[in-house]
C-alpha cells in the first residue's frame, strides 16, 4: 500500500488479496490485484495523485462489474472450457455431462 493510506483502503487490499488466494489465486498475482484493485478505487474517489481516463470515467467500479469483463466471466469457466479440462485430466464419462457435473468432476 502506498504511505499514506487510509485504514480503510489497507482493509480493503487484504480483502481483495484474501479473497483472491481463497479463489486458488498465486500470493504474488493476488497482491497485484489487491494493488491494482484498491488504486483503481483511490483514482475514483480522488484519493490518488495520479488517475488514469479509465479509472475515472468507467461507469461502474470493480467490485460492481462482479466479473464481466473476466475471461471466464461472471458464471466461471464455461461448458467448453470446462470440458477440455476434463478431457485434459482424462475424466471418464465427461461427453455426457452438463456444466455442472464437469464442475463437480473437476472439483469446482
Amino acid at each position: 500500500m502506498p504511505a499514506g493510506s487510509s485504514r480503510k483502503r489497507e482493509r480493503q487490499y487484504e480483502h481483495v488479496k484474501e479473497g483472491a488466494e481463497k479463489r486458488g489465486t498465486s500470493t504474488g498475482r493476488a497482491k497485484e490485484i489487491a494493488a491494482r484493485t484498491v488504486n483503481k478505487e483511490r483514482a475514483r474517489s480522488g484519493e490518488a495523485k495520479w488517475a488514469g481516463k479509465v479509472s475515472t470515467r468507467d461507469p461502474k467500479s470493480a467490485p460492481q462489474r462482479g466479473g464481466e469483463r473476466s475471461p471466464s466471466g461472471p458464471q466461471g469457466p464455461t461448458k467448453d472450457q470446462l470440458y477440455e479440462e476434463a478431457k485434459k485430466r482424462n475424466v471418464e464419462g465427461r461427453s455426457s455431462m452438463n456444466k455442472q457435473e464437469l464442475r463437480e468432476a473437476l472439483g469446482r
